[in-house]
């Protein structure tokens, strides 16, 4: 197996560790990582960046939540620890190295990245949110205790917080497929809340052409 073939087979053997001790049984890969692995070589095609390094840095940058290590807040940190451990047992290339660990402690925004395989995994992270929109749904009602007629409120603050960390390359790029995703996810329930503040976003929704 190659490096990267190498890495899946870990975090993948990580994952299911964690879907059989943790309480919410979460599924990482199928929720959320392979998302961000697709989208993150697609960018790097876009970008002409180096995708072994991207493809590693997807695979291996929530791996300090997959291993149950520290806080969330800190994932990208401790993410950083247990990144450089999995690497070296593998003996992997030095300076390769340090490169994937960047994309591993900078992935929590672009406005971090230093390099463009690190933007890769950064705006991939956040595309993958829109490629699964039910993930947000669970992080709603299980991790944030969300009430139902808040919801909708919650979604459009969600997809406008993460449109905006996007790069500005990306977001650019993007912007067609946000725009219907919101038109789409928003326009037929969040219309009918005319009591949230968000009335007047709502309503450019709701008149816009789909």
């Amino acid at each position: 197996m190659n490096i990267i073939e190498q890495v899946e087979e870990y975090v993948k053997q990580k994952i299911e560790e964690y879907k059989n001790t943790s309480e919410d049984h979460y599924d990482f890969w199928n929720e959320h990582i392979k998302y961000v692995y697709n989208e993150s070589l697609d960018l790097a095609d876009k970008y002409n960046a180096d995708k072994e390094i991207v493809a590693l840095g997807s695979l291996l940058h929530d791996i300090a939540l997959i291993n149950k290590v520290g806080d969330r807040k800190d994932h990208h940190i401790n993410g950083e620890i247990i990144a450089r451990e999995v690497l070296d047992g593998l003996n992997y290339d030095e300076t390769k190295k340090g490169k994937v660990l960047k994309c591993v402690y900078n992935h929590r925004s672009s406005k971090n990245a230093t390099s463009v395989e690190e933007l890769c995994v950064c705006d991939a992270d956040i595309i993958a949110h829109f490629d699964n929109i039910p993930m947000l749904f669970n992080s709603a009602f299980n991790r944030n205790k969300v009430r139902l007629n808040e919801v909708r409120e919650w979604m459009l603050s969600v997809f406008e917080k993460d449109y905006n960390d996007l790069s500005d390359r990306t977001k650019e790029s993007f912007k067609d497929r946000y725009e219907l995703i919101c038109d789409v996810v928003l326009k037929k329930w969040y219309v009918r809340w005319p009591h949230t503040r968000h009335v007047e976003t709502v309503m450019v929704l709701e008149t816009k052409d789909v």
